[in-house]
């Protein structure tokens, strides 16, 4: 079982979040060409080790983070909100 200590609630179960994707993705602009949009959301990398993905925590706060997991042990290495301006509102308490 995956524990996600997300920011906002604390330390909940993998089944709260819906899982995002890789956060590493650069997507093209929206009238970009096909073949840019078929690179970005079909060509991907399994990535053997440490990977950012992000995650929404769907059950609760409905922040998206951004997880830092390694794909082979599950550990979690870090966990950030997935908007800058998320983390400065966390800082301030609001």
């Amino acid at each position: 079982m995956i524990r996600i200590p997300c920011p906002f609630c604390g330390e909940r179960d993998h089944s709260e979040f819906g899982y995002g994707g890789d956060a590493t993705i650069t997507y093209p602009a929206l009238d970009a060409p096909a073949a840019d949009w078929l690179e970005a959301v079909f060509q991907r990398q399994n990535i053997r080790g440490m990977q950012h993905e992000t995650w929404q925590h769907v059950s609760g706060c409905r922040m998206w983070l951004v997880v830092e997991r390694d794909t082979v042990s599950h550990e979690i290495r870090s966990v950030r909100p997935a908007h800058p301006g998320m983390g400065k509102a966390l800082k301030e308490g609001s």
